[in-house]
């Protein structure tokens, strides 16, 4: 896909959602069923993908762990996101590589620790790309990049999570 052609499948979006800013307003669910064992089944549209515990607390490593998935989620968004604005800018690549990794203190988690945080303390996103582009355009690159990942955004600008529950006897 070229930036022209890019452009012509956004276009009659945009206008429709400056027209209708409600239309824009989108609701994505996820739904998982608890599954045998410590496991949960998630349906990702595409797949059943079979979620457990990881080996550090006692997962015996043959389902996903979810730090993993998140980790997944932000690196497909931010490749997704990465080539969308190369092609709108007109930065040529060739190949890119994005990889994320983050720090997890499972001392946290298993309750060990009430001082250690649950949940990833640090992640770092990286891009390694085969371009010509030069630095100008990289710097743009990853900042629009930056600015338009949904998972990035999200992570870095955490959402109000409402919780909710309904016990049948």
């Amino acid at each position: 896909m070229n930036a022209e052609q890019l452009r012509a499948l956004q276009a009659p979006l945009k206008e429709k959602y400056r027209e209708t800013p409600e239309a824009a307003l989108i609701t994505l669910r996820a739904k998982g069923q608890v599954g045998e064992g410590i496991t949960c089944k998630i349906e990702t549209g595409k797949t059943l993908v079979a979620a457990g515990l990881h080996p550090a607390t006692g997962g015996d490593g043959l389902s996903v762990c979810s730090g993993d998935m998140l980790l997944e989620a932000l690196v497909a968004c931010a490749g997704v996101t990465l080539q969308a604005v190369a092609t709108a800018i007109g930065v040529n690549l060739r190949d890119a590589v994005v990889s994320a990794e983050g720090d997890l203190d499972f001392r946290g988690t298993l309750g060990v620790s009430k001082e250690t945080p649950v949940g990833f303390r640090d992640i770092r996103l990286r891009f390694d790309l085969d371009t010509d582009a030069d630095e100008e355009q990289l710097k743009s690159l990853i900042r629009l990049t930056e600015r338009y990942c949904v998972v990035y955004q999200t992570l870095r600008r955490a959402p109000e999570i409402a919780i909710s529950y309904q016990a049948n006897p």
